[in-house]
């Protein structure tokens, strides 16, 4: 018994799925677990190889009705009463498939020209064989798939592509400036991408021949919001914050943009909540034309001032003309 226990093996916990799960559910998992594990992704990795060898079992049994209904009953002691003696014709998942052959040979994954190739052999999706029979000289008919591996074409039919949808969230310079970015997929693929300058939140954008079996990866953009700026359509807006006497006086300061810091002229007499734009330092719109950022003026006040700066605010309140209450009279 403690034998039986100690070489159990929980196929569905291997294939990461409850045991009432679906044989598309099964497929699915078994899709991406196998990709994962794959030899060919994982060159020299001993555990990801016996990983591997051990997803190809649990499909083995899973997959099909028979052998699955043993497993569930049988529990540990599935590798005794001839539990291994019944197969049906989808008893190698790594094996090839035909209806008229009771016993297939072995398929070498290397011997496929892509891995989709692979996985949709072995869950039986688009697979053909070369059934013709070939004569020796002496008029016996060879068996073609002992004859030569060349015999055994496989195919993926163009029901089996399939677009394929990921998200992006980007920084909002990032998504400004473009560029090199990359990206991982659910199925663990890794993949740099140039993405476009001016990206916003709600694109969409594909890329050919990076879904499955050749169809298209669609990336839903979505751009982070900046605790500066705030895009608008073609438009940025910001608030710049200056002193008292920058509003009275006027001059340049420093404004921020998406390009970096910039120069700016305030108006002397400028009021708080008053907007001033700086032209073409907006963000990329249709055919690359950029708009323009609109700097919110916000004049404030000093918390705490030294003696002298008291002393001339006390000079300049004594001598100062304007009055900002005098409709209220």
């Amino acid at each position: 018994m403690q034998q039986n226990l100690r070489n159990f093996r929980d196929y569905y916990e291997i294939l990461g799925v409850s045991k009432d799960a679906s044989i598309e559910d099964i497929k699915k998992n078994f899709r991406l677990l196998a990709r994962q594990y794959h030899p060919d992704l994982n060159p020299g990795d001993k555990k990801a190889e016996e990983k591997f060898k051990a997803i190809g079992e649990a499909y083995e049994v899973l997959s099909d009705d028979d052998r699955r209904s043993q497993y569930d009953k049988m529990g540990s002691f599935w590798k005794q009463k001839g539990f291994n003696n019944k197969k049906s014709s989808k008893s190698k998942p790594w094996g090839n498939r035909s209806s008229n052959r009771s016993a297939t040979p072995d398929v070498d994954p290397s011997e496929f020209s892509d891995f989709e190739s692979f996985i949709n052999q072995v869950i039986g999706v688009g697979t053909q064989k070369d059934t013709r029979n070939t004569t020796n000289t002496n008029g016996a008919t060879k068996d073609p798939f002992r004859a030569s591996k060349t015999k055994v074409q496989y195919t993926v039919p163009r029901s089996s592509r399939r677009d394929i949808e990921a998200r992006l969230t980007l920084p909002l310079e990032k998504a400004y400036q473009g560029g090199l970015e990359r990206i991982r997929l659910e199925d663990g693929r890794s993949l740099e991408v140039n993405m476009p300058p001016g990206m916003v939140t709600g694109q969409t954008i594909r890329l050919r021949d990076q879904g499955v079996a050749g169809g298209s990866l669609y990336l839903k953009i979505t751009v982070n919001p900046h605790p500066v700026f705030r895009v608008e359509g073609a438009d940025i807006h910001c608030q710049i914050p200056i002193t008292p006497s920058e509003a009275v006086l006027g001059g340049q300061v420093e404004a921020p943009t998406l390009d970096g810091l910039v120069k700016m002229s305030i108006p002397p007499g400028v009021r708080s909540g008053q907007r001033l734009r700086l032209s073409g330092k907006g963000y990329p719109g249709d055919g690359g034309q950029r708009g323009d950022q609109l700097v919110e003026i916000q004049i404030v006040t000093p918390k705490n001032i030294s003696t002298e700066e008291k002393e001339l605010y006390e000079k300049i309140r004594q001598i100062e003309t304007f009055k900002p209450r005098a409709d209220l009279l």
